[in-house]
């Protein structure tokens, strides 16, 4: 009888042997899991030192992201400080523009003032001086005057007296103008402190009187002023009139308006 005849006959027949040979089944395959366990723990511990080296590394990352963004929070406040501090700035800046606006605004009605006080006072001198300060506003335009070809050393008074209204067509009218002739041409000059409309309007009137009376054509009419008014300087501009002026001031109404 062959080992393999044998082996199964004792299984069939040996009660003991067959609960040994099972026993010994049982065992191996007991075995070979606890074996298989082994072999899987080992690839799980693998894994989850794979995973802990990747929680680290991830936590490294975290934590230098948590110093950058304590960087930025640093950064961002001072450039808040900036602002603040900009601001401030700004506001020291308006105060203080405020301040030097006021006292411009203070300086300008001053000026105003000024100018009023000059205009009063020169027109007072008109007065008291009347030749004077015709010769003293000359002076003053001097440069310009001669620039224009008038020598104000040279300009004389004109006195024109219309007994019988051959010149102005009104009998007895006085005709007062101050005169220029050189090289044969005839400059009238107005001279005013302070022109207005009726002033330019008069120098206007005063030409052909003049020029029947000298016999000779106007060149050119002047209106010497400190100041003129700027509804006359526009008028005179429109009658061909030269206006030689140290300011123009506004009308009164316009003022006010």
């Amino acid at each position: 009888m062959s080992l393999t005849e044998e082996f199964l006959t004792r299984l069939e027949k040996d009660k003991e042997f067959r609960m040994a040979v099972a026993g010994l089944i049982g065992y191996r395959e007991i075995l070979e899991r606890i074996s298989e366990h082994d072999r899987k723990f080992d690839e799980l511990l693998v894994e989850l030192r794979r995973h802990g080296e990747i929680l680290q590394e991830h936590t490294r990352k975290l934590s230098e992201h948590d110093k950058k963004f304590d960087e930025l929070l640093v950064e961002l406040r001072r450039h808040g400080e900036i602002l603040q501090e900009h601001t401030r700035k700004l506001s020291e800046h308006d105060r203080k523009f405020d301040i030097i606006f006021e006292r411009v605004s203070s300086l300008e009605k001053s000026f105003d003032l000024l100018s009023k006080r000059i205009e009063v006072t020169i027109g007072s001198m008109g007065r008291r001086w009347g030749v004077d300060l015709e010769r003293t506003v000359l002076e003053i335009f001097r440069e310009v005057l001669e620039e224009k070809g008038i020598e104000p050393g040279k300009v004389s008074k004109f006195r024109l007296k219309d007994a019988d209204g051959t010149y102005t067509g009104v009998k007895g009218k006085v005709v007062d103008i101050d005169v220029l002739i050189k090289d044969d041409k005839l400059y009238l000059i107005e001279v005013k402190s302070y022109a207005d409309l009726d002033h330019v309007q008069w120098l206007y009137e005063k030409i052909k009187p003049v020029e029947k009376a000298l016999n000779r054509k106007v060149e050119k009419a002047f209106i010497v002023a400190v100041n003129i008014d700027e509804e006359a300087y526009q008028k005179a501009k429109e009658l061909g009139i030269e206006v030689v002026a140290g300011n123009i001031i506004k009308s009164l109404e316009e003022e006010t308006s």
